[in-house]
């Protein structure tokens, strides 16, 4: 296990390496600079210059992404060219606030999804029939689409504020939860009918095993032959993809930060793009691959601890 461990620790590091990297690099490439968008086009040459010479844009990509990387072994990813203060703590509190989000949304979608899923994979009935349908038609509408219509029903019923984190001047567990509403619920809708569609498929074909007929056949009731022998092997699918869920829910994130004013690495990444304040977008993207290789780890350490077979793999 400590090998298996220290492999994936290894992935973990390249992987936040690569993206972070690759992010500081395409970003420098794209068209316009911090200097052209926050003076203009029609800005005086010499004031772009001076601007550019500043924040070390006037130097080749070359020599800039030595001098990041240089200073990002060491943890410091430089100073945001926007707000003039280290990306360091910019990230840090984004990424708590999305870390929260996504938390909140991740676990509601387990909580709901893998029962169903169980339930859906282990009867034919009305009731497994209807949350079938149910699965395919969340996951055929887009996450946004998802956030933008129950934004409509909260601003239409007052029953769950629009946007933003907390309200003005509240510290409060439970103002938080009240914000916390829409945008989870719009990150965990997608998520947990995934995960009821995996379940069900590895439920039925748990359930179809021979070990399993010859429980039903000795008869053993069927309750105790899901909740009990099926359910280990059967849960094993979902393990395996809960890094990619991450993933998923990482991407999905950004977009409904967007749409609720949700302060998290989406809101900042998107701003930090516009502005193209390279230092920060590199910060967001390695914060997101943080996450990323975090949720891989912790999928494939659950997936060893419940199948010791992975780990030879």
């Amino acid at each position: 296990m400590a090998r298996y461990l220290a492999r994936r620790l290894v992935f973990a590091a390249l992987l936040v390496f690569v993206v972070s990297s690759a992010s500081l690099i395409l970003t420098r490439l794209a068209p316009g600079d911090y200097a052209m968008v926050t003076l203009g086009v029609d800005a005086r040459p010499d004031l772009l210059e001076q601007t550019r010479a500043r924040y070390g844009l006037d130097r080749s990509i070359g020599e800039q992404y030595r001098d990041w990387l240089s200073r990002a072994i060491r943890l410091d990813f430089g100073e945001s060219m926007q707000h003039g203060v280290p990306v360091a703590g910019l990230v840090g509190g984004a990424a708590a606030n999305t870390a929260i989000l996504a938390v909140t949304a991740l676990i509601a979608a387990t909580l709901v999804g893998v029962p169903l899923g169980i339930v859906s994979g282990s009867r034919k009935s009305l009731v497994a029939q209807a949350i079938r349908a149910g699965s395919v038609l969340v996951l055929s509408t887009p996450s946004l689409l998802t956030a933008l219509v129950l934004l409509v029903v909260a601003a239409r019923t007052g029953w769950f504020p629009v946007g933003n984190m907390r309200s003005a001047g509240s510290s409060s567990a439970a103002d938080l939860l009240w914000h916390l509403v829409v945008p989870a619920t719009a990150l965990a809708l997608p998520i947990a009918a995934t995960f009821e569609r995996l379940q069900a498929q590895a439920m039925g074909d748990a359930i179809a095993q021979p070990y399993v007929l010859a429980a039903l056949a000795r008869g053993v009731p069927r309750g105790r032959i899901v909740w009990r022998d099926a359910l280990r092997p059967a849960v094993q699918p979902t393990i395996a993809v809960y890094g990619l869920v991450i993933g998923a829910l990482l991407s999905g994130s950004f977009a409904v930060e967007a749409v609720t004013s949700w302060p998290g690495l989406g809101q900042l990444m998107l701003n930090a793009l516009r502005a193209r304040d390279i230092y920060l977008v590199a910060g967001c993207a390695a914060a997101g691959s943080l996450f990323l290789a975090f949720g891989t780890l912790v999928s494939d350490v659950a997936l060893a601890v419940v199948d010791p077979r992975a780990r030879e793999s």
